[in-house]
């Protein structure tokens, strides 16, 4: 079941739902939840910290797809009305990029709960950029 009434591009709400900041914002919308689920959004831009030569680099790429974690995180504790918890990356791994977008790209990375356990939850994530998938792995998570 989908809790998100509509997609949520405003990114000040965006960036109420993670704990990072500007710069290092690295999802800028909302696009689809659920307690299992997240399907968040972010738009390559030349003033991208992660942006090299036009192209956003691996490092970037892997940040996307763990702010979708925390996004989910964030989202979920938002709607339970409670202050979200600080997260941290566990271990990632199996994680491969098949190609790197370029600015102007949007990519819409979904990520499905596969575990959770006592704060530690462990994802499958993939990551799509022009309809096809660029990238792809799992990571585990921590809760502070």
């Amino acid at each position: 079941m989908d809790l998100l009434p509509k997609k949520i591009t405003d990114k000040a709400v965006i960036e109420n739902l993670i704990p990072q900041k500007a710069p290092f914002v690295m999802v800028d919308s909302l696009h689809a939840f659920s307690s299992e689920m997240i399907t968040a959004g972010l738009t390559v831009t030349a003033e991208n910290i992660f942006t090299q030569n036009n192209v956003f680099q691996e490092p970037g790429v892997i940040e996307h797809m763990a702010q979708s974690v925390a996004l989910h995180t964030g989202y979920d504790f938002f709607l339970k009305k409670e202050q979200a918890p600080t997260g941290y990356i566990g271990a990632v791994k199996k994680i491969t990029i098949e190609r790197l977008p370029k600015v102007g790209d949007t990519l819409l990375t979904t990520v499905n709960i596969l575990q959770e356990f006592m704060g530690i939850t462990l994802v499958s994530i993939s990551t799509e950029c022009n309809g096809k998938v660029i990238a792809m792995g799992e990571m585990k998570t921590a809760l502070a």
